[in-house]
């Protein structure tokens, strides 16, 4: 299974189609991966900086929340749904000035000495809504708290002690993930506020919903644009020459993030305030696509991609399991196929006996393109030649629909990986006792885990002790319980084991400190090819 570039018929005619074919190209990164390398003299830096500065600045920075906690308690009094009183008091007006001051200190104070801004914030009046990407760090709260802008906040941040008191003076929009009326009530609020002629102070919004390694912009969530009001993009960038700030799914974890960051004698950030974009008539009544084109005007700014990669992407690369997928996979590609064609993994589930046993009477024989279509009940088109293009490796229009159900078993069900290899072999087995040969192993792992090459050599040999030149079910999931990473050391064993910032969750929740709060009815993953011209 591999990733192909794509051929001429992908181009459209036009130029700004070119581009917008190219920026849609996958991006050559997994978005949700940092790796975080240190030389000999780094780490020997950040050794004497932990002894030293390190200390110091946490517990400056420390101090300076403690300052900032009683005048955002006194300033917070009172019921949060009340408007904001215009003109501001006096006192508030000094608060606020008291406020931005200590927490710019707090960013001096850990290495932020100079933040570069660039352009010029639009009032209230003129937008509303602040739309912030990349999203990659909790240190993307220094625009919030350079602004005091409002933002949509998680219901349980309010009860975290002495930041929840801080979170309250910016008058956030809390959201429950869980409550999907609650979901309803926030857009509700946000339209509300948004349509305040400016009473209410800006939101800042980070659209797509989770941190990613700045690489490209992954899908923005709807939920900001669906007010259909204009909106300010503003582009946030990490010059620095070791990058501490990134806090991705799989890398260095959010406290060690924080140690490294204050061990470096300075770092850097620029926030860049785009013009305000106002939406088309088209957008208004289309979230997606307003999010999809707002999207592209902050990526053009960037100079990165876009792609079509979610979060419930992060949860599929990242999933606990035997099998944990490779950074260079080709499944989270195969995932956004998937979505692009219509088809839901959460509801496809149910479906896998049905392909398995279709693709098993085949027996190993190959379906072209239009085989293939009938296979998933869809029509041919230009996505599905994208998805066929994964497991036609030799470019020959021929394909094993088996590989199709390996990959679909790892996109609906990425934490079981057993019950994907259990699958697999049932269709590649012989009819006797299911058992396959190392060609059959090769095949299977190297769908499951999206990889074009791969030597399982070594794998195959373990697990057949009795050396009979065939392996069962019952016999990898023995040698999986006996060695559950066996991935690491049989497939890869001159790559650093995988690392995780933490274990992956029951239900998907995203890192990030601004919680989505898109309705999940609406449909914010159709591929638009309309873009607004202004």
């Amino acid at each position: 299974m591999r990733l192909r570039r794509r051929g001429p018929r992908d181009a459209p005619a036009s130029s700004a189609g070119a581009v917008d074919a190219r920026r849609l190209a996958p991006p050559g990164r997994n978005p949700f991966v940092h790796e975080l390398r240190l030389s000999a003299l780094r780490k020997a830096q950040i050794a004497v900086m932990t002894l030293t500065l390190f200390p110091v600045r946490l517990l400056l920075a420390a101090f300076m929340m403690l300052l900032a906690w009683p005048f955002a308690l006194i300033a917070s009094l009172g019921p949060a749904e009340r408007d904001p009183e215009q003109p501001l008091a006096l006192w508030r007006k000094v608060v606020d000035f008291l406020l931005k001051a200590i927490m710019r200190t707090m960013w001096f104070i850990g290495g932020f000495h100079r933040v570069a801004v660039k352009g010029r914030q639009a009032l209230p009046t003129e937008a509303s809504i602040l739309t912030l990407a990349p999203h990659s760090s909790y240190f993307d709260a220094i625009p919030v708290t350079m602004t005091m802008s409002s933002i949509v906040m998680k219901a349980e941040s309010r009860d975290i002690p002495i930041w929840g008191t801080l979170i309250k003076y910016i008058r956030p929009v809390f959201v429950s993930r869980s409550d999907q009326d609650s979901r309803r009530r926030t857009v509700e609020e946000i339209k509300r506020r948004a349509q305040s002629n400016g009473k209410w102070p800006q939101i800042m919004i980070f659209p797509e919903g989770t941190c990613t390694n700045r690489t490209c912009l992954i899908t923005f969530k709807p939920g900001a644009f669906i007010p259909g009001v204009p909106v300010q993009p503003v582009v946030l960038r990490y010059p620095n020459q070791l990058d501490t700030i990134t806090w991705t799914w799989q890398g260095p974890g959010a406290l060690e993030i924080l140690w490294l960051t204050l061990c470096q004698f300075h770092n850097q950030i620029e926030i860049e305030f785009l013009p305000v974009y106002n939406p088309s008539e088209e957008e208004k009544k289309d979230p997606a696509l307003y999010a999809s084109n707002v999207r592209r005007v902050m990526a053009e700014a960037l100079g990165v991609s876009v792609t079509d990669y979610t979060f419930e992407d992060c949860q599929l690369a990242l999933a606990e399991g035997q099998l944990r997928l490779p950074a260079d996979t080709c499944l989270l590609e195969f995932a956004r196929l998937v979505r692009g064609l219509g088809l839901k993994p959460e509801k496809l589930e149910k479906d896998l006996d049905r392909y398995a046993e279709s693709a098993q009477m085949k027996r190993g024989g190959k379906i072209n393109v239009s085989e293939f279509a009938a296979y998933l009940e869809v029509p041919v088109s230009d996505m599905l030649a994208d998805m066929f293009s994964l497991f036609d490796e030799s470019g020959g229009g021929e394909m094993d629909p088996r590989e199709y159900v390996v990959a679909l078993s790892v996109v609906c069900r990425p934490a079981q990986p057993l019950d994907t290899m259990q699958l697999a072999f049932k269709m590649y087995g012989s009819q006797e006792d299911c058992s396959i040969d190392e060609d059959a192993l090769s095949s299977i792992l190297k769908t499951a885990l999206g990889v074009a090459e791969l030597t399982v050599t070594d794998l195959f040999r373990a697990i057949d002790q009795e050396e009979k030149g065939r392996i069962t079910f019952a016999d990898f999931n023995r040698f999986a319980e006996m060695y559950p990473d066996f991935a690491e050391e049989y497939l890869y064993p001159d790559q650093p084991p995988f690392e995780s910032c933490a274990q992956t969750p029951p239900a998907p929740t995203p890192n990030g400190f601004c919680a989505d709060f898109s309705p999940e009815n609406l449909d914010a993953g159709k591929k638009r090819v309309h873009k607004k011209l202004d």
